[in-house]
């Protein structure tokens, strides 16, 4: 497995990995479906985002994003999704354990996560690749003003 810079070619392709629009919500807290290929490709404009994709060689399997916040020496990874046909296989739990070391490389102190709290399979994995859940105070501080109350992570 290869975790590669994202190319804005592959926008539409990871753009129709999520199959509903709970899907979608899950992913990425959008509530239009199907999300566009241009949505994807323009999140990567932001000077503050690092896109990143899974790949065997050939084929694309995974996408994600590492959102760094130099004024609270932070790096989120955000917006994980694996190719519908490649998952259950243990590449979402690859591919946030490739993130995870491309976010230490940052020099960063710390590493984040935020769940949508309906997404069982997303934290089995992230807790499997070595997140934990942040402090209540820390969680309710964060949610303040979000649209649902996520589950915040951090590296361990």
């Amino acid at each position: 497995m290869n975790l590669l810079p994202f190319d804005s070619e592959d926008a539409p392709t990871v753009a129709g990995w999520p199959r509903s629009a709970t899907e979608v919500l899950m992913w990425c807290g959008l509530r239009e479906f199907p999300v566009s290929g241009d949505t994807v490709a323009a999140w990567q404009r932001r000077p503050d985002v690092t896109a990143r994709v899974l790949t065997d060689g050939e084929q694309l399997l995974g996408y994600g994003e590492l959102w760094l916040d130099t004024e609270e020496d932070e790096v989120e990874l955000a917006r994980i999704v694996v190719a519908p046909e490649a998952r259950g296989r243990g590449l979402g739990r690859a591919l946030v354990r490739g993130l995870l070391a491309e976010a230490r490389l940052s020099g960063m102190a710390d590493v984040f996560m935020r769940v949508h709290p309906d997404n069982a399979a997303a934290l089995r994995c992230y807790r499997g690749a070595g997140f934990e859940p942040v402090d209540t105070g820390s969680a309710t501080a964060w949610n303040a003003g979000q649209p649902v109350a996520y589950v915040w992570l951090r590296a361990a």
